[in-house]
Formats: structure tokens, sequence, C-alpha cells
């Protein structure tokens, strides 16, 4: 690696922490930390939106995917513009009504605490799953351009964002994040144009090569619910991206840093809809890196595959001064995403775990304490689940598997309380019990029942549609059983 490119990487990385930290200041109240002064720039909160959604797992896990396989992932992009509609139709404006710097304040007052408590949890541990996947990929292009310890390369990533994180609030997340978007497209573009004119036999190669073996292909449309068909891919998409905007406090809290409904619902709809363009970049990188490797299978070297791909081109492949800015985009794009995990966990931990009294000086000082810790320990236990993943082959589809299972009650519930306002506690309780055994069964039955008679017993259905048939169990359970105790309870009422 030249000394050029560790200049801009280096020099990237020391600026975007100390940027962050500059925010510290501004950090008095745990409601600054958490809400900021509620005077950001609406562009600055939609590029925090987007690079939510964008994250290393987009930018080195999607080109791995579409190297080893097709554009099936892309599917997920699709059903954005559905879910972010609904998100600014509906979602938004309850938020907003409620103003509250958790997510799960509206579960407590729909359901009562359990709700809120089930929910927090649930996001915490979906969380500590994705920014442990991030910064191991973060880790992948470091490793391939240092030959460092994998484990000392997560752990310095991740004490990095956690400083920043830790001292410049919601603040320094939200503007970073803008400011690392931005990197990260630009690098981004700046990878296909050099891919496309890298090809022996010009641009068209990446495109005669990509058609000839169906490189592009969404997917089966036949409609089978044990493989990742289209139809799979696409409703997967939907319930998460529609619990991404419903449920997830990262997208709730820049919900309520708007200044106003109107920004924030301009905010929701940009944020996700800017990602569709640019995941299809990504999954090109993946497509024209195959046919790039195709034609010069030399320049590959064996045991080189799937995520590992995108790096070894920026590392070996790039012109310098490329290198370092794509390293750079892709620290921006995980180091954006796990300082939103660490941030917004550690408002879910005060707001939903701790009652203190805001009047109160000496609440305050302790609500910053929480704060502080939370942020502290969520980042350790982030790089611990990072170094645990070292061996994982798709961080894709690891990291979508775990989402399934981890989050795949808490939509069900959210649209239990939100669309059938006459279901009341124990209806809600009696369908979450439902979900999550449905869950269970569909996670961990393919892994305990493989062989004997137990074999029959194992579920069918692709991983992806856990989230799926987790929602839907626990509404319609939840719905039924509301009925019924309604029912019940006006006969009892008519006998009296």
């Amino acid at each position: 690696m030249s000394i050029i490119d560790i200049a801009i990487f280096v020099l990237y990385l020391i600026g975007i922490v100390l940027f962050g930290s500059s925010f510290y200041k501004r950090n008095k109240t745990s409601s600054e930390f958490t809400l900021g002064n509620k005077a950001l720039p609406t562009w600055v909160i939609t590029m925090s939106i987007f690079a939510t959604f964008v994250s290393s797992i987009s930018y080195l896990a999607l080109p791995g995917q579409a190297y080893l396989s097709n554009w099936n992932a892309f599917v997920f992009s699709l059903s954005l513009p559905i879910a972010s509609i609904i998100a600014v139709k509906f979602f938004v404006p309850l938020y907003r009504s409620v103003n509250s710097p958790s997510a799960y304040t509206y579960l407590d007052k729909r359901f009562g605490p359990w709700a809120k408590t089930y929910a927090s949890v649930m996001y915490l541990l979906t969380q500590l799953m994705r920014a442990g996947t991030i910064l191991f990929l973060l880790a992948l292009p470091l490793y391939a351009l240092l030959g460092w310890d994998m484990v000392t390369i997560i752990v310095i990533t991740g004490v990095s964002v956690m400083i920043y994180s830790l001292l410049g609030g919601i603040q320094a997340v939200v503007w970073t994040d803008a400011i690392q978007a931005i990197i990260l497209i630009v690098g981004a573009i700046v990878c296909v144009v050099v891919l496309l004119f890298s090809m022996p036999e010009g641009p068209g190669q990446i495109f005669q090569i990509a058609l000839e073996e169906n490189k592009f292909s969404l997917g089966s449309f036949h409609f089978d619910l044990t493989t990742s068909t289209f139809w799979v891919v696409l409703i997967y998409g939907l319930f998460i991206n529609l619990q991404n905007f419903g449920i997830d406090q990262n997208y709730i809290q820049r919900y309520m840093i708007a200044k106003s409904d109107k920004d924030a619902k301009k905010s929701a709809l940009w944020g996700g809809l800017i990602y569709v363009p640019v995941s299809a970049i990504f999954m090109f990188i993946g497509t024209a890196l195959y046919s790039y490797y195709k034609v010069q299978p030399g320049l590959l070297p064996q045991g080189v595959d799937g995520d590992s791909v995108f790096p070894y081109f920026i590392v070996n492949q790039l012109p310098v001064g490329l290198t370092g800015l794509l390293i750079a985009s892709i620290f921006a794009a995980g180091m954006s995403t796990v300082s939103t995990s660490i941030n917004s966990s550690a408002t879910v931990i005060l707001t939903n775990f701790f009652k203190l009294d805001s009047n109160s000086s000496k609440a305050s000082r302790k609500s910053m304490n929480i704060l502080y810790v939370s942020s502290f320990i969520f980042s350790i236990l982030s790089i611990f689940i990072a170094i645990a993943m070292i061996n994982v082959k798709s961080a894709l589809d690891a990291w979508w598997k775990l989402a399934s299972i981890f989050s795949g009650g808490m939509l069900g519930l959210f649209l239990l309380g939100y669309l059938a306002p006459k279901v009341k506690n124990t209806a809600a309780i009696i369908g979450v019990i439902v979900g999550v055994m449905v869950i269970g069964w569909m996670s961990l039955s393919p892994i305990l029942f493989t062989e004997g008679k137990l074999a029959k017993y194992a579920s069918p259905f692709h991983e992806y549609l856990i989230i799926v048939f987790g929602t839907i169990t626990i509404f319609i359970v939840g719905f039924f059983i509301g009925c019924i105790i309604n029912f019940l309870y006006k006969k009892s009422k008519q006998k009296l």
C-alpha cells in the first residue's frame, strides 16, 4: 500500500473521530445526547437515514453476493419504496405525536411495560449482531492490505467508533453519517468507472459475460418458500423494511430530531429511496468483478472468494490514491452504522430501563453516566461478536438470518397495537408467545431435527421467512384472541 493511500485512510480515520468528538460540549443533558437540539438540516437527517441502510454489509457483502451468484439480493431494495411511503403516511406522524426519544414508548402506552421490555431486548440483540457483523467486514480490507491480525483490526476499529459515538451523541452520529454517506457513494462510483475501463475488450465485455452466465437474474419467479426466490426476498425485504421504519430505534430517533413533521417525512422518504440506486451500484460492482476475474483468472489467488473479492480488488488492482479512497469509503459505511447502533442502543437502555426525574440535576448527571456506560458496554460486546464471526463465509446471509430471528416478533407486536386498537394486553401477550414459538421452531428445528423421526418436523421454509411468519402469527393470533375476549366480555356484560 502506497504512502499516499495510507495517508488518505489514516487522515480520514483521525479526522472523523476528531470531528465526531468535537460535539462533546453540546451534550450537557441526556436529551441533547439522544435528540440533539432539533436544529439539524433536513438533508443531513436524510443522508443519515440513508447511511443507516448502507453499511459495510452493503458495501462488501452485496458485491460478494453478486459475485457468487446473481442479483437476487437486490430484490430486497425493491421493497423499499413501498415501505418508505407507508412510513411517511403512518409511522412518522405516529411517533412525532408520541414525542419520545424511544421507539418503544408507544408499545408501553399501548400494552404496558412488558411490551416495551420485550421489544427493547430484541432490538438490543439485533443491533449487537449488526454492529458485530459490520466490524468484522471492516476488518477484511485492512487484513488484505496490511496482513495484520483480524482481532487487532477489529479492536482498533471498534474503539475508534466508540470514542466519537460516546463523546459526540446523536449530533455527531448524524453529521458523520451524512459526511460518510457522501464519501461512500463517491467511492462506489469511482470503483464502477475503474472496472468498466479495466476490461481487456472494453466495458461491454462485463455485460456480455454477465448476460451469458445469467448474473443479472433476480432469482426464480416460482412460488417456492424453501429457497431464496424473487418472492421470498421481496416479502422478506418488505417486512424487514417495515420493521426498520416502524419499530427500529435507529430510524425513529431520526424522525424525532427533525425540526418539523414535514422535514421528518421528507427525510424518511428520500433516505430510503436513495438506497435503491446505490444498492444497484453495489450489486453491479460484484457482477463486474466476476467478469473482470473471469477473463483474467490469474489475477485472483485461490481461496479469495465471496466477501473477500472486493477488498482484494481494491488492494491489488486500483491505482495509487484510489485504494485509500475506497478503503476510507468502506470505513465510512461501516463506522456510520456502528455509531448509529451505539447511540440508539444507549438511548433505548436509558429510556426503557431507567426511571429518572428529568428535572433533577443529580438525575441529569446520572442519565449521562448511564448513556456513557451503555455505549461503552455495547461497543465492547460488538467487538467480541465481530471476532466470533471471523470464519463466517457470507456475512450477508449470516446477518439476514440473525435479523430475522431476533427481530421477528417486534413488527408483529407493533402492527397489532397500531392496526387493532381494540386488542388489549392479554391477547397481545398470547400472540407474542405463539409468535416466538413459531420463530423458535423455524430457527432451531433445521439445526436440531436433522436425523431420525424428528427430521420430518424440521421447518421446510427458507430462513428469510422467519420474520414474515413470526410477524403474521403474532398479529393473527393476537387479533383473534382479542376478538374472542371482547366477545366474551360483551356477553358477560349483557347477562349482568
